[in-house]
């Protein structure tokens, strides 16, 4: 779930920093055009007076020789200076059609005869300020044109037109830029650092409670989800949980005593019920058929219930897990198999390399013995029923095949259910528990069976079990 929020979060806050960081970025380019833009109006208002003033001779006329003039001379001197210092091309230019220099530096500069420094100077012989020209952004190598009528009994006679290099104030917008991102960079890793605490604080509840949960469902039923951190409606979840767990836990746990307390309670009357049966059958004639078949269904009521009781003791009691030989347990279950399966003219074979395991000796002894019986009850005289021991992974598999009629693909998604017997092998005795108790053994210590086709005919079960102790 994280790794599904963590994005999430860190996309809505980039977008926040990009909403806040671009404006900023764009204002302190135009506030860094705006410093050097005052800067050459100041500067052109200073050349416009001084143009002025030559401008006011009384002895000379637009048209007159004025290369001896001394104004003009300071007016020049001045330019030359200040392109010499900044390296500003500046010039102060008459109106006129060829619109000839009064004073320029450097001499070779003249009015551009295209593009913003035109445009600059048309707008300044109309007598307007000078306007703020086009943003220059760090990538691009443009200038900046100023351009300020010199006015004179209210006609505009000249204009004064300065041309900058912008490669300063470009490196000082990028200047700031890289100070911005820096900023930016770090308010996301800050934003990212308390993401990460914030979302550890509001799933932290959510993954002991998926760990509780399965652990549960694995059949720890002891386990609680620990209510101590989190939001307020996390915490009033994880008490929640606990308590129907418990109610959960104190129906299975009544459900297993009624179980065992009605298989044991009902023992004893029908062993009396036998007893008498058996007593009754002394007053018959030997060979009664009627009596034989009260006999045959009281004995296999008798083993319903102990399998009962066997089953609810096998739910209700926690596996004594321990690091296990299953090669050589295996093989101990087979040879004590073996007699019956020769009785019955059934080859039993094990394959039992040593293989360890944490297992409850005990539960795998009487599961194996369930699957091992299984498989000899329905293999027919002459085939052969395997037992193999083999390592896969994390787990070890004791995989038990038979040769007897199989199943159907239906049946095999309900072998293993309580009670339930195929309809094939109804008359052979037994209690259809055996498999469920099989089952609950080996689920107590985090292990499974699995049921499969054994081809060309029989069944395949695979009990498996870990090689690694399971976390409680």
């Amino acid at each position: 779930m994280r790794t599904r929020l963590l994005p999430l979060l860190i996309v809505l806050m980039a977008a926040v920093l990009l909403a806040l960081g671009i404006p900023l970025a764009v204002s302190l380019a135009a506030a860094r055009q705006q410093e050097v833009v005052v800067d050459r109006i100041d500067d052109t208002a200073r050349f416009a007076a001084l143009a002025q003033f030559v401008t006011e001779s009384p002895t000379r006329s637009r048209t007159d020789d004025i290369s001896s003039d001394g104004r003009r001379d300071t007016l020049q001197r001045e330019l030359e200076q200040y392109h010499s210092v900044y390296g500003i091309k500046a010039g102060v230019f008459y109106r006129d059609r060829n619109r000839r220099p009064m004073a320029n530096a450097p001499l070779s500069w003249y009015v551009p005869a295209a593009g913003e420094g035109k445009e600059a100077f048309d707008e300044a012989l109309l007598g307007r300020r000078p306007h703020d020209p086009e943003q220059v952004w760090p990538w691009q190598r443009g200038r900046l044109v100023v351009a300020s009528p010199v006015i004179h009994d209210g006609d505009v006679v000249a204009v004064v037109v300065t041309d900058s290099p912008t490669d300063q104030m470009r490196s000082k917008i990028l200047r700031g830029w890289l100070i911005i991102g820096a900023g930016e960079i770090a308010a996301m890793l800050l934003a990212l650092g308390a993401a990460l605490r914030l979302t550890g604080w509001v799933l932290k509840p959510v993954r002991v409670l998926d760990t509780t949960t399965h652990a549960i469902a694995s059949g720890r039923l002891k386990s609680r989800v620990a209510v101590a951190s989190g939001p307020p409606e996390l915490r009033r979840l994880a008490r929640s949980f606990n308590e129907m767990a418990d109610n959960v836990e104190d129906v299975l746990e009544q459900q297993r005593a009624f179980v065992a307390d009605a298989s044991h309670q009902l023992r004893n009357p029908l062993a009396a019920l036998l007893l008498r049966i058996d007593l009754l059958a002394l007053e018959l004639p030997e060979g009664n058929e009627e009596i034989a078949s009260v006999r045959t269904e009281g004995k296999r009521l008798a083993q319903v219930l102990d399998d009962l009781l066997d089953l609810a003791l096998a739910e209700h009691a926690e596996s004594d897990l321990r690091l296990t030989d299953v090669g050589e347990l295996t093989a101990e279950r087979v040879a004590s198999w073996s007699p019956l399966a020769e009785d019955k003219g059934v080859t039993l074979v094990g394959t039992c390399p040593a293989t360890t395991a944490w297992v409850d000796p005990i539960a795998l002894s009487s599961a194996l013995d369930a699957v091992i019986d299984n498989a000899l009850k329905f293999t027919p005289a002459g085939e052969r029923v395997e037992v193999e021991v083999a390592p896969n992974g994390p787990d070890c598999m004791v995989v038990v095949t038979d040769g007897g009629p199989g199943l159907s693909d239906e049946e095999l998604e309900r072998v293993g259910d309580r009670f339930w017997r195929s309809t094939a092998h109804q008359n052979i005795k037994g209690s259809g528990l055996g498999l469920s108790i099989s089952r609950a053994l080996i689920a107590a210590g985090g292990g499974s069976i699995a049921y499969a086709h054994h081809k060309p005919h029989g069944l395949r079960v695979t009990v498996t079990v870990p090689r690694t102790r399971p976390q409680n």
